[in-house]
């Protein structure tokens, strides 16, 4: 029950906004007052200028002003072509008080037409409950013209008639219940005032006293029982203005009580849109206001409202039964000839072509459909700005009808280009996943033939109907981009089910992917520039605008210069990759079956593979791909490439001066920790004095472990052999760093304890406080190996995410 009175209630909110977009159609079919080709001005002379309407309220201002004075300038020289000469000053003081009075009265219908729309829009953004109090001030001033015009109308029908009161007293059945007579004719307005009164006793929005609620239905009943009586006709004729006064009194008082709360309104609104748009942004404040206002279904109910009306209107006028066709075209035509009837066809549009793709998506066993995905508000922008580029609405009936064709092939081919993408994913996640279903293959491929085949049959009959021009060349463009879009993928669909069947690794595979899709991208990149030229000669010969020029500008940034610059970058990465592999020494048979391992990267056998510098393999497919993200080797991080000769000894002498600078500090902190007689025992690692106490050996022996491994760790954080989590061949240096990495972890626990003790049994041959500093050395050696086997950590999950991403 709840959903029901959900569903009702918002089907209530969704025609109570219609009206207001009714309001600003009508006025935009006037061209907001401005003079057309259908209202010339008020003079002999401008009878055939004519102002057209243009795109934008201010273009229209302009115009009519331009035209104005024009029109005015040709009524002085046709005056003076018909004088023979200088007219008259009386004529030219006319002449001038005639231009004086179209420019008034142009500017008054401009400003009235403008503020019209302006209450408009604001009555069709108000919340609802404020909507609800809007409707119920307009109903009740309504009721009371409505009222006024049943009695006017009904004292019409009495005043010719006998008295019906004198009927009544002497009980005169035969003119009472005469179905012309006086009596009967005026039952049904008596019915109608007393409900008229009822309703607007209970709507209004005035102070609602007993008395006064009790009076309205009898106020709006007074001119009838007042025409009842022999009363003089003067009395009568004034009866329903009398009778008027009240209920007018109390809407008066409603519009003056309430107009501190529109105002209140008004400032609520708009603040909390600021407060809303500061704290989530301009887009987040439509798209909520769209959601609230539910414009597309206030947009659909408009358009399908209006249609009716317009083919109410054919059928009362058309005399012979109309043709389907011809009917079909009149309510097109009708339907797209202002902005907000475009809007109300663009919903339409957008709703069938939602439900095309969710079509198709059922069709092709696809459960991952997405609403914000739709392809519905797509074909509803794109079919928008054609009809703006297009200039739709100010063109004549038959050649809008033309150009609204034109404009629907256009929206079929970018039909078949959504499809396609809808259809592409699941094609290569049916291929790479090899899914045995045979049904879901089927459909999909079923689906692709739609797509080779439609533009096809569409170019066939536009070529045999049409003559070449420009906007047939963009559709062919369209088409074929399209047709070559499904082969793409055809043939990269191919390819992976035969590497799906192929019980070896497939090398080559990759090459040719890169090959077809290279070859795919650039005949779009192609079709993108002669769309471009051909825009730009329809901007320049044919139709110019600004919006096409906006859409010209984007289209050769986002479709041309992107894209180039795009598949630039890439190319350039493959070609240094490919460059970089081609130097690694391949393997032998002999080595790839010593290693007898799979590829670290795709986890296959490798019958071929490339040997990095840090005796890593790989497939040479594989470490091209991630030669694509980094120069670093996938398991230890060392740099795979040689670097040129400069950059290589930089290096060098780097490491060596990294190792002088170990094996110093090892050398002061070894001095700091240990006694004098125990120095070079620990430095050249021989047994210490046996003279010396049990815990001064155990605690030197255990300091100077402990600093061996800081110091190792210290070495060893530099050296990428020492990042865990990764399987290494069991190579010299692969085991030296695990050990080493391993040492390491023990240290940072086992130093504070060994330095403790020290401190509590050495000699006290050393200087003062060599505990603390014993510490703090040791401290900051493990804290820094810590810290740098988090870093290695963190590039290394770094750089695994974006070569994931590169593979996907």
């Amino acid at each position: 029950m709840s959903v029901v009175r959900t569903k009702v209630l918002g089907l209530v909110d969704v025609i109570m906004r219609v009206p207001s977009l009714f309001i600003i159609d009508e006025i935009l079919k006037i061209s907001m007052g401005l003079p057309n080709s259908s209202s010339p001005p008020p003079t002999q002379s401008a009878a055939t200028a004519a102002v057209t309407s243009s795109e934008s309220l201010v273009n229209l201002t302009v115009n009519a002003t331009v035209s104005a004075a024009a029109n005015m300038l040709d009524a002085a020289a046709a005056a003076a072509a018909t004088a023979g000469g200088i007219g008259s000053p009386e004529d030219s003081l006319k002449d001038d008080i005639e231009f004086y009075k179209f420019i008034s009265l142009t500017t008054l219908k401009f400003l009235l037409c403008l503020f019209g729309c302006i209450s408009a829009a604001c009555v069709f953004m108000l919340w609802t409950r404020h909507l609800v109090i809007v409707y119920m001030y307009i109903v009740s001033v309504g009721l009371i013209f409505l009222s006024y015009w049943s009695n006017v109308s009904a004292l019409s029908v009495i005043s010719d008639g006998p008295s019906l009161l004198e009927d009544i007293l002497s009980l005169n059945m035969d003119r009472l219940l005469d179905p012309g007579g006086v009596a009967l004719s005026i039952l049904p307005h008596l019915l109608a005032q007393w409900l008229m009164g009822v309703i607007f006793a209970y709507i209004h929005l005035g102070p609602k006293y007993k008395i006064i609620q009790k009076a309205l239905p009898f106020s709006f009943l007074m001119p009838l029982f007042l025409a009842m009586l022999p009363l003089p006709t003067v009395v009568l004729k004034h009866s329903p203005a009398f009778a008027a006064i009240l209920p007018l009194v109390l809407s008066k008082i409603a519009l003056w009580s309430s107009s501190f709360d529109v105002v209140k309104t008004i400032l609520n609104g708009y603040q909390h849109a600021r407060n809303f748009a500061s704290n989530f942004g301009i887009s987040a404040l439509i798209e909520n206001e769209w959601q609230r206002l539910n414009v597309p279904c206030v947009l659909r109910a408009f358009w399908t409202l209006r249609l009716l009306e317009q083919l109410i209107s054919l059928l009362v006028a058309s005399d012979v039964p109309l043709r389907f066709a011809a009917t079909i075209q009149s309510l097109l035509v009708s339907g797209c000839e202002t902005l907000t009837a475009v809007l109300g066809m663009t919903s339409i549009i957008s709703l069938i072509c939602h439900y095309i793709g969710k079509a198709f998506q059922l069709f092709l066993l696809s459960e991952d459909y997405d609403e914000d995905k739709s392809i519905g508000t797509v074909s509803a922008i794109l079919f928008y700005i054609l009809a703006l580029q297009t200039g739709l609405t100010s063109l004549t009936p038959d050649k809008r009808f033309v150009r609204l064709c034109r404009n629907l092939c256009l929206l079929i081919t970018a039909l078949l280009h959504f499809l396609h993408n809808i259809v592409a994913p699941i094609l290569m996640s049916l291929s790479a996943a090899r899914n045995p279903s045979r049904k879901r293959h089927a459909r999909a491929l079923m689906v692709c033939a739609f797509l080779l085949l439609t533009p096809v049959g569409l170019l066939s009959i536009l070529w045999s109907r049409h003559s070449p021009s420009t906007w047939l060349l963009a559709v062919t463009a369209f088409s074929v981009e399209v047709i070559v879009k499904v082969l793409v993928s055809l043939a990269t669909y191919t390819l992976f089910l035969l590497d799906a069947r192929r019980q070896t690794f497939w090398e080559k595979l990759d090459d040719y992917v890169y090959y077809i899709r290279a070859f795919g991208n650039s005949v779009e990149f192609c079709f993108g520039i002669f769309l471009f030229f051909n825009g730009a000669w329809i901007l320049i010969f044919e139709s110019g605008g600004a919006i096409r020029a906006l859409m010209m500008c984007i289209h050769a940034y986002f479709n041309i210069w992107c894209e180039a610059r795009a598949g630039w970058g890439v190319f350039m990465k493959r070609r240094t990759a490919v460059h970089k592999i081609s130097s690694l020494p391949e393997a032998t048979p002999q080595q790839l079956r010593t290693f007898d391992d799979v590829c670290a990267i795709c986890y296959q056998e490798m019958t071929s593979a490339k040997i990095t510098r840090c005796k890593h393999y790989f497939h040479g497919v594989c470490l091209r791909k991630w030669l694509y993200v980094q120069d670093r080797c996938p398991l230890c991080h060392e740099i795979i490439m040689n670097q040129d000769a400069p950059a290589e000894k930089g290096a060098v002498e780097g490491s060596a001066a990294v190792a002088a600078e170990d094996e110093a500090i090892l050398q002061a902190n070894v001095a700091a920790v240990v006694p004098g007689n125990l120095q070079n025992a620990a430095v050249a690692g021989a047994a210490p004095d046996t003279s010396s106490s049990s815990s001064v050996n155990a605690s030197s022996n255990s300091s100077n472990s402990s600093i061996m491994a800081a110091a190792a760790s210290s070495s060893t954080s530099r050296n990428p052999l020492s990042v865990s989590g990764f399987r290494i061949p069991s190579t010299a240096s692969g085991s030296s760093t695990s050990s080493s990495s391993s040492s390491s972890s023990a240290s940072s626990s086992s130093s504070s304890s060994a330095t403790t003790t020290m401190t509590a049994t050495a000699p006290t041959s050393g200087p003062a406080g060599l505990g603390s500093s014993e510490t703090a050395a040791a401290t900051a050696a493990a804290i820094s190996q810590i810290i740098r086997q988090h870093q290695h950590q963190q590039l290394r999950s770094s750089v695994d995410r974006d070569f994931l991403d590169e593979l996907e």
